[in-house]
């Protein structure tokens, strides 16, 4: 085993030890200081000169390296990874989230896959690279970055917006949500690779009405009114559509499996794919899910105001046909806000798509990759705002029996120790050939 091997499980475990849940709260202090410095330090420790930088906020730290390439003339390779995690209940976890515990053959804890373990993984790489004088193809730009689990705002968008030198020459970037694996019946198994990710729109919602006693008659109660608004909105099926990176993951799926995929029936497709289908099902339509209702102070008092807030989630193209949907479901009497963040979505060719084969193929022979989109966001969307291209690569290798989607912020959270291994190979293979 390489050094990077040995240590990727140990600095996963330390990573997770370190508790940066983010409570999406910016008046908050910010959590992640304590582990960009952990990561600054372990750096600096093999020779690479770091920027420590708080983006915006007090404590939201975020730590950059950088290693020269040997063609200068090539566009750098950004490698990011975030610091952040949500936040966990130790009452409902087998082990404490934030104990990072190794057993059972697994790595235990908040941020076990989102996502400490790729964090990990590439500073072990990063750090064997100096430790070898390792020269790679091209310059490569290490950043683990704060507050992604908020939107990224005090984080890499921060970054972006007010430090973009530390970025200069960046073409690509690799980060979460990709390079995993998917094993199909008969034992066929396909990496996937994220190549876009829809847009995200934090909705507020808010209706007025009147105030009074819960004894009498009212025809103008706020959360009524909002809650009828919410409710239809989460009975509302967006239009299906079928976006090409939807396409042709469904189509390589049919080509590995030999089930034929009917286009006029996409959801037919989906259905098929077991665990993997709640992720890959919210990729062929927008969608709109109520995540808090809050109103009233009283049992016996009815209040003024009823506010709720809904998650919604939107393919490429939509956004202003979903702006107009949205408003013809809420209906009058409804105020809405929004935060939001674009989709993204890149082709799957080139030369890096080839190097990240390459690297799989060698470690897994047999193996074929698959580009797909992700349902949920990364801070992909910030750093598409200086012109890089994106993809999801966070090679695991996981056991066909694990529902690995599952575990992205769910209870008991965990990791393969043998994955992060096998992903740490991989990583160092791609990153000597990128």
């Amino acid at each position: 085993m390489t050094t990077a091997e040995q240590e990727v499980v140990a600095l996963a475990s330390e990573l997770i030890a370190i508790d940066t849940s983010s409570t999406g709260d910016p008046t908050v202090l910010g959590t992640e200081r304590a582990a960009a410095e952990y990561v600054a330090a372990k750096l600096a420790e093999v020779g690479y000169e770091t920027t420590y930088v708080e983006s915006g906020a007090r404590g939201r730290g975020n730590v950059v390296a950088r290693l020269p390439g040997a063609d200068p003339s090539r566009g750098a390779l950004l490698v990011h990874g975030h610091l952040d995690v949500v936040p966990a209940d130790p009452a409902e976890w087998s082990v404490h989230p934030f104990s990072g515990e190794v057993k059972d053959g697994y790595v235990w804890g908040r941020g076990a896959v989102d996502m400490k373990g790729m964090v990990a993984m590439a500073l072990a790489v990063a750090r064997q690279f100096k430790r070898d004088r390792v020269v790679p193809p091209r310059d490569l730009v290490f950043a683990f970055v704060a507050d992604e689990e908020a939107g990224g705002f005090y984080g890499a968008r921060w970054l972006v917006d007010h430090r973009p030198e530390l970025f200069e020459g960046v073409t690509e970037a690799i980060s979460e949500v990709g390079g995993f694996s998917v094993t199909f019946d008969g034992g066929t198994r396909a990496y996937l690779i994220e190549t876009a990710e829809k847009g995200v729109m934090w909705l507020r919602l808010k209706a007025n009405g009147s105030a009074g006693h819960g004894s009498m008659l009212h025809t103008d109660n706020a959360v009524a009114k909002l809650a009828a608004a919410v409710t239809r909105l989460g009975t509302h099926r967006f239009p299906l559509i079928l976006t090409d990176p939807v396409r042709q993951f469904l189509e390589g799926v049919a080509e590995l499996t030999g089930i034929p995929f009917d286009e006029n029936d996409p959801e037919a497709a989906v259905a098929r794919l077991g665990n993997l289908s709640r992720m890959i099902g919210a990729t062929l339509r927008d969608t709109a899910n109520v995540t808090m209702f809050e109103a009233g102070y009283k049992a016996n008092v009815v209040p003024s105001t009823a506010r709720a807030t809904v998650d919604a989630r939107i393919l490429p193209g939509r956004e202003k046909a979903f702006e107009a949907e949205l408003a013809e479901i809420l209906g009058p009497g409804i105020e809405s806000d929004w935060d939001s963040l674009p989709p993204v979505q890149t082709s799957f060719d080139g030369r890096l798509v080839d190097a990240m084969a390459l690297a799989i193929g060698a470690e897994d022979p047999g193996a074929r990759i698959l580009p797909y989109m992700l349902s949920a966001g990364t801070d992909a969307k910030s750093f598409e705002r200086l012109g890089i291209r994106h993809f999801g690569f966070a090679p695991l290798r996981l056991p066909p029996e694990l529902d690995f989607t599952a575990l992205f912020h769910g209870v008991d959270e965990r990791v393969p120790v043998a994955a992060l291994e096998f992903g740490t190979r991989v990583l160092d293979r791609f990153l000597r050939s990128c």
